[in-house]
């Protein structure tokens, strides 16, 4: 299989502090051990392009962007809340990554892909229609998913998240369009407590209790994502790639290993072979502990690469 590797070394530039966990050591550790495994050569490596505001618009309120610039700051950092918080570059970072989601879906339905990686920051799943948060500004995989939505043949997608925080902004912006499947695992209760209960047909919400391990996990997806994939039969499926519920990960009590990636990606990859033609577009998520971050990731791209 022909993977697309989608990223940028301006994604660091967005530096929230020096103790803040999403920072740009994430995206430096995982292109370190692609590269020590030699699994990066092995895929198409691409730049990231910035969003158009028209295009952040499909996910977004009309001024959403403009308030973020609004709060832009010349120099120092300003928090858009308790734990969000932009610097100069910060907006720029966020471009490039919900971008790197639009070259996704365009490489993947060009044919000049067959699934895509975006390994990109900041992340973008709680951000909702209108409100930035938990470290997100665009909802990258919402931005991308709409935008396939706008191409011939597409007329049904699905989201897959397993950041082990709910994907909030996903649901919020999908919560009234059928034609999307939302499914998201996460730790209950924990972070960030919006939208996790609502009750829609094409909304999957799968709790887990804290300390929950890969069998728990893997009971989960089997019997809820399986079966909601069955029914929507997705003509293009897109995975928020947070690897934050490792056992590792300093942000929560989950205890996934990497094993229960690459279990997750070869199951959302066999189903992509069965109603999707293959297509898949992963975004990255969570994942702040950088060597366990690392690892999964390479688990999840042996998978798309067909190791």
């Amino acid at each position: 299989m022909t993977t697309a590797f989608i990223s940028h070394q301006d994604c660091g530039l967005h530096n929230m502090g020096p103790e803040h966990p999403e920072a740009p050591i994430r995206l430096v550790a995982i292109r370190k051990v692609l590269e020590k495994t030699g699994l990066i050569q092995e895929m198409n490596q691409l730049e990231s392009v910035h969003v158009t505001p028209e295009q952040i618009q499909l996910a977004h309120a009309e001024l959403h962007q403009k308030r973020l610039e609004m709060k832009l700051p010349e120099s120092g950092i300003y928090y858009a809340d308790e734990d969000t918080a932009l610097c100069p570059d910060s907006l720029h970072a966020a471009s490039l990554a919900a971008g790197s989601g639009i070259l996704a879906v365009n490489r993947v339905l060009s044919g000049n892909a067959d699934n895509a990686f975006c390994a990109v920051r900041p992340p973008g799943h709680h951000a909702e229609h209108n409100i930035p948060m938990g470290f997100c500004f665009y909802n990258n995989v919402a931005i991308a998913a709409l935008h396939a939505l706008q191409q011939p043949g597409i007329e049904r997608v699905a989201i897959f998240d397993f950041d082990v925080h709910h994907g909030n902004g996903t649901v919020d912006i999908f919560k009234d369009r059928p034609e999307v499947l939302v499914c998201s695992s996460f730790q209950h209760p924990f972070y960030p407590e919006r939208y996790s209960q609502i009750a829609r047909d094409n909304i999957v919400n799968s709790p887990m209790d804290a300390h929950s391990d890969g069998l728990v996990f893997r009971n989960l997806i089997e019997g809820q994502w399986l079966p909601a994939i069955q029914a929507h039969k997705p003509d293009m499926i897109f995975i928020s790639a947070g690897f934050d519920a490792h056992e590792e990960d300093p942000m929560a009590d989950i205890k996934l290993k990497e094993d229960d990636y690459r279990w997750v990606t070869q199951m959302l990859v066999d189903s992509a072979r069965t109603y999707s033609q293959g297509r898949i577009v992963s975004m990255l998520e969570g994942g702040y502990n950088p060597v366990s971050l690392a690892f999964s990731v390479q688990a999840h791209l042996e998978v798309l690469t067909g190791h």
